[in-house]
Formats: C-alpha cells, sequence, structure tokens
C-alpha cells in the first residue's frame, strides 16, 4: 500500500468546483449504466450497491425463457453449472487474483466457515487465530463457531494498530477484514501478510469493503485465501452469493469441512463416498442460486473497461472533499472523524462520531441523503465512484448541516429504532 498523506482541502470547497469535477471526471458515463432514483443522494453502496441497468432485463430472460422454457435443460444449454466459476475469473480481475483461483458461492459467513476450518488443519500445533477488535463482528462469531469445535484454538483479538507486532509462532491463523466497516481504516495487506508467513502463520482476508471499491491485488501480496460479498460495491443485489479465494498452490491441500456435492470431482456419478474435485471447484457446497447468480453476473458488466486506480483516486478525491465539507459546516456540532485522516489508509467510505447519530441519520434519509448507523454513535457513507458525483457529496455536506443547525434530528419519529440500521 502506498505510504503518503492524502488529506481533505484545508478550506472549503464551491458547488460550481464540484460540478466542474463531474465534468471532467473520465467515469462520469458510469452513472447512465445504474438505476438511481430521482432525488435522492444515495451514499449507502457499502451496505447494498444500486440496480446496474440490464440486471432487471437479464434475470426476466432467464426466468422466461431458461426457467420457463428450457427448464432442466438449462444446466447443460445455459451453462449453469459452471457459472459460479466463470463469475468468479471476472471478480478475480477486480482483486489480482489468477483464473481458476476464485469461486462464487454461498454467503461470507459459510465461506469463513470453510476457510477458517481447513487452514486450521494446515497448522497444526498452533493454537491462535489472530484477529482485530474492529474486524466485522460476524467473522468473529464465526471464528468462535469453529473453536467450538476443535476444542483446542483460541481467537486472540487486539487493537488494528497491534495486529502485525502480534504474529507469532502461536499463531496459526491471521484473520483480517481488509477495510474496517465502521470506520474505513484499512489495513496494509502486503505488509501483514508478510509478517505472517515469516511466522509461519496463514492469513486470510474479508473484502466486503474492498471488491470494487479500491485496488487490491491478493497474488501480489501473496495472500493465502480472502472471502467477499457482491452486494456492497459489485452491485450484485441484496443477498447476491459471496466468493472466496485459495491461492493456487494450497488448493489441493485445503480440505473444505462442508463437502458437498457441487464440490465432488464427479458430483453426478453419485458414489457414496466424497472425492473432492480439483482446484478452486472443490469450495463449493450445495446448489447455487442460479437466478442469483445470473443478476450478480449481468451486474459485473458494470465494471468491464473500469480502471480500479483511476477509480480509488476519484474515490480519494470525493472523500476528501466530504469530510472538508462537513468538518468545516459540522464540526460545531460535534461531528469528528473515524477512523484515519490520511486518505490512502481509507477504503471507499467516511464515518464520523455523531452525538444522536441514530436520529440524525434517519433525519438526514427523511431529506434526501441515504447512509446509515453504525452503534454506538456512528454515521456511515459509502462513496461508490461508478455513480457517486462531487456535487453529490457536497450537497449532502450541505443537507446535513441543515439537519444539525435545525435540530431536525429531534422528531420523535426519528428516534424509533428500526431492525436495520
Amino acid at each position: 500500500m502506498t505510504v503518503s498523506t492524502i488529506t481533505a482541502p484545508a478550506t472549503p470547497v464551491t458547488r460550481s468546483h464540484c460540478l466542474a469535477l463531474d465534468r471532467d471526471d473520465p467515469l462520469a458515463s458510469k452513472r447512465a449504466e445504474f438505476e438511481l432514483p430521482d432525488g435522492i443522494i444515495y451514499l449507502d453502496g457499502n451496505s447494498l450497491g444500486c440496480l446496474p441497468k440490464g440486471v432487471a432485463e437479464r434475470v426476466g430472460a432467464a426466468v422466461r425463457e431458461q426457467w420457463g422454457a428450457d427448464l432442466i435443460t438449462s444446466w447443460n444449454k445455459h451453462d449453469w453449472f459452471t457459472l459460479p466459476g466463470r463469475i468468479g475469473d471476472r471478480i478475480g480481475t477486480l482483486i489480482g487474483a489468477p483464473a481458476g483461483t476464485v469461486v462464487t458461492a454461498d454467503t461470507i459467513s459459510v465461506n469463513l466457515f470453510k476457510l477458517v476450518a481447513a487452514a486450521l488443519r494446515l497448522r497444526p500445533g498452533r493454537r491462535i487465530i489472530l484477529s482485530d477488535t474492529g474486524n466485522f463482528p460476524t467473522d468473529l462469531y464465526i471464528a468462535e463457531g469453529v473453536l467450538g469445535m476443535t476444542g483446542q484454538h483460541e481467537l486472540k483479538l487486539v487493537a488494528p494498530e497491534a495486529v502485525a507486532s502480534a504474529i507469532d509462532e502461536s499463531v496459526a491463523l491471521v484473520m483480517l477484514t481488509e477495510v474496517d466497516y465502521a470506520t474505513g481504516r484499512r489495513h496494509d495487506m502486503r505488509d501483514i501478510t508478510r509478517r505472517a508467513h515469516e511466522a509461519g502463520a496463514l492469513v486470510l482476508w474479508d473484502l466486503a469493503h474492498s471488491a470494487g471499491a479500491i485496488p487490491v491485488d491478493l497474488e501480489a501480496a501473496g495472500a493465502d485465501l480472502a472471502v467477499g460479498c457482491t452486494y456492497k460495491y459489485l452491485n450484485g443485489g441484496p443477498g447476491a452469493p459471496a466468493f472466496l479465494y485459495v491461492r493456487r498452490d494450497l488448493q489441493e491441500a485445503l480440505a473444505s469441512p462442508l463437502s458437498g456435492w457441487w464440490g465432488h470431482a464427479e458430483p453426478f456419478a453419485f458414489t457414496t463416498r466424497y472425492r473432492p474435485a480439483a482446484g478452486i471447484t472443490r469450495q463449493q457446497c450445495g446448489t447455487q442460486p442460479m437466478l442469483s447468480m445470473i443478476a450478480l453476473d449481468a451486474a459485473l458488466d458494470a465494471y468491464d473497461r473500469v480502471d480500479m486506480g483511476a477509480l480509488y483516486a476519484k474515490a480519494q478525491r470525493l472523500a476528501g472533499i466530504f469530510i472538508g465539507e462537513i468538518e468545516w459546516r459540522c464540526g460545531g456540532f460535534g461531528l469528528t472523524l473515524a477512523g484515519p485522516r490520511d486518505l490512502d489508509r481509507r477504503g471507499s467510505q467516511v464515518s464520523f462520531h455523531c452525538p444522536e447519530g441514530y436520529a440524525v441519520m434517519q433525519a438526514l434519509i427523511a431529506h434526501g441523503v441515504v447512509g446509515d448507523f453504525r452503534a454506538p454513535d456512528k454515521i456511515r457513507f459509502g462513496l461508490t465512484p461508478l455513480y457517486t458525483r462531487f456535487v453529490d457529496v457536497f450537497d449532502a455536506a450541505v443537507i446535513l448541516e441543515k439537519v444539525m443547525a435545525g435540530r431536525l434530528w429531534e422528531r420523535p419519529e426519528f428516534r424509533l429504532r428500526s431492525a436495520v440500521t
């Protein structure tokens, strides 16, 4: 990861300046590839990406023509059975993974379970899974579940800044989310992977807030294992299938504990004993959801001919303007930046500690700016460069200032907690 000190502008920008940036934006045409509701500034693509145009048509055709007309023959006629691997290869181009090292399957949680359990078997005699206190809670829950089954291992949590120094010969697996879901803080993948390998440990990266948002190069970093979701920056739709990566030289040694028929070497031989398929295919388990796979495949078209370096450069500039505007306009209301100020140490999202954060976010949504809230006090915004404009982040800051200055969040309906925050 490049070390620099790219930060937010020291003085506020103008709306005219943001409009000029949008006119000169090399990614500006990508916005037209998405269905975006009128009157809404959508800054929650790090929770659920927008609907790419063409997805509904592709899924509708699959329902009518493949499922409806071709029925069971579609598994061969339309190559349904190999679709998870083909989508995996498409995702691989966005995360620096060679063909044959990524497969689309299941959910992040299921994939984590498979990889954590398999990784521990490859490091017998080592007791520790090392993670950090900022990791996504579900990742930690899955690790706890695996440990409850082995009875021989321990989950050790340290501060994000202390991970590198905590890696020693007792560690079997380092399990981290590259970009912190709550603050946007970014781990140095290459450095931590190198340190883990020097200590003889394996590393598993969660790319939920990385894939499609920032440049990732798993192969160059020497990463062993990775998982990620596709419904955030990859815009695959609610509950879209996740993916997993296994470095090629580990694939034959890594035995999935969920030995389902889609991971079998000959699934249609219907033998009574399991024999794993070669390569990444063995990490599949049960039958995959074809309509969701087809939707994801169509959604990935939005990334055709997109340079991830250019995309991240725009994300950083969006974040810099947004941070600067929020601090200038709303710092007096108690909002403070969560996570590092150096933009090279962040993903493509911005969070602020905010008093009455939940109610503030509900008021903001009611006024046309959609972000989300993460306990205990963070209002969070996902900046998705494929469709987020510079004028969007400027206008969002202006609206947030109005919410704060007018104490619009004090209305009772904004304090009522919904199931999803």
